[in-house]
């Protein structure tokens, strides 16, 4: 659990600063199209980059990617060079290929390539990158406020029924450094209904089997949608930190 608390203030503190890093990446890019003037280039030379990357068996490997170098006249008639910040392989660019150049004329060696992926792509990836750890960060904080909201509602306002002990398992649908917890699961007929519902406690970081001395296990619910609940785990011994 103390995993997981720091995964998600950690998530949620990258993806913010990822987003806030993909604000002012668009903002400068936005400021360099206004003032930009666009011009003919040409690809003089394919530039080799090294890129790592990991194959399904974990061995990593060192891919050649290649990024064009592209010649231009700016409006005073100096002849500029740039790379691209972009690379692929296959190359995107051939030798001697005619481009389109946008450029500043304050900063010509900064000049852009006019196509999306190379005024854009970074800022795309980036902002991706930080939804998705945002997200996932913010996500999992959100799960356990509204967690512990209806945890306090329970306990104002909750019905205690006494359900009947099933098993323990493991919680495979949730794993921390690849370890699953354990539930403990039980069942209660609804008298008014004759609908069985099946509990699930909340995850439990240790087999707590030797310790259920008792086929009744006690859970709250909410009295207008049993769906609501939280079983009771309180005659559980605290784990140590």
């Amino acid at each position: 659990m103390k995993v997981l608390n720091i995964i998600k203030y950690i998530f949620t503190i990258i993806g913010a600063a990822m987003l806030i890093g993909t604000f002012f990446m668009y903002k400068n890019t936005s400021e360099f199209l206004e003032n930009s003037i666009e011009t003919q280039g040409v690809v003089v030379e394919l530039l080799k980059t090294r890129s790592t990357s990991s194959s399904n068996n974990n061995t990593t490997h060192n891919d050649i990617m290649y990024k064009p170098l592209v010649q231009f006249t700016d409006s005073k008639g100096v002849q500029i060079e740039f790379s691209s910040s972009t690379s692929s392989n296959p190359p995107s660019y051939s030798v001697d290929e005619q481009v389109t150049v946008l450029y500043n004329p304050k900063s010509p060696n900064k000049a852009k390539i006019k196509s999306f992926f190379s005024i854009w792509g970074g800022i795309t990836i980036l902002g991706i990158l930080g939804s998705v750890f945002f997200l996932t960060g913010g996500g999992i904080i959100l799960y356990y406020i509204r967690k512990k909201n209806i945890l306090e509602h329970l306990k104002l306002n909750g019905k205690r029924i006494e359900t009947d002990f099933q098993n323990v398992t493991l919680n495979t649908s949730f794993a921390v450094n690849g370890v699953n917890p354990f539930v403990i699961v039980s069942q209660w007929k609804n008298p008014r209904t004759s609908k069985i519902h099946i509990f699930t406690s909340d995850n439990i970081w240790f087999d707590p089997t030797e310790f259920i001395k008792t086929d009744k296990i006690t859970v709250l619910i909410d009295n207008e949608n049993p769906k609501k609940y939280t079983v009771d785990l309180s005659f559980l011994p605290k784990l140590a930190k």
